[in-house]
């Protein structure tokens, strides 16, 4: 499904909505440039789930909202190795919903089964979101 964002509000208003579909076990993987509203995405889920307070785990690697949320960040990873003497991979499909950014950079050690968003910043405020 393809979707249109035109604000932040939007961006989690789309995920809001996806969030219904999540399970325990899931492991969503977001795609998009820096800025693209990944995070944004992750607070609409979040807010499903009445969590708040959502921020990017960039310096943290991992941040974890109500005790199962994992919304990984993975930017500064180079392998998935990185992700394994970590110990993030550790919450892959278990009671908890994973949420990752930059995932590629640790596609080696993912889960077979995977959720996929894709979000493209179209221009400033404008995104293209593909569940």
């Amino acid at each position: 499904m393809e979707f249109i964002s035109k604000s932040e509000k939007d961006t989690q208003e789309i995920a809001f909505e996806y969030a219904k579909t999540l399970v325990k076990g899931d492991v969503i993987l977001l795609s998009g440039d820096l800025g693209a509203g990944k995070t944004a995405f992750t607070k609409g889920v979040c807010k499903f789930f009445n969590i708040e307070g959502v921020t990017s785990p960039t310096y943290a690697y991992l941040n974890v909202y109500g005790d199962f949320i994992y919304h990984y960040d993975c930017y500064r990873l180079s392998c998935g190795e990185d992700a394994l003497m970590l110990g993030l991979t550790d919450y892959f499909n278990g009671d908890n919903i994973c949420i990752i950014e930059w995932a590629e950079n640790i596609e080696d050690v993912l889960p077979e089964k995977v959720k996929k968003v894709e979000i493209t910043k179209i221009d400033e405020n404008t995104r293209r979101i593909i569940l």
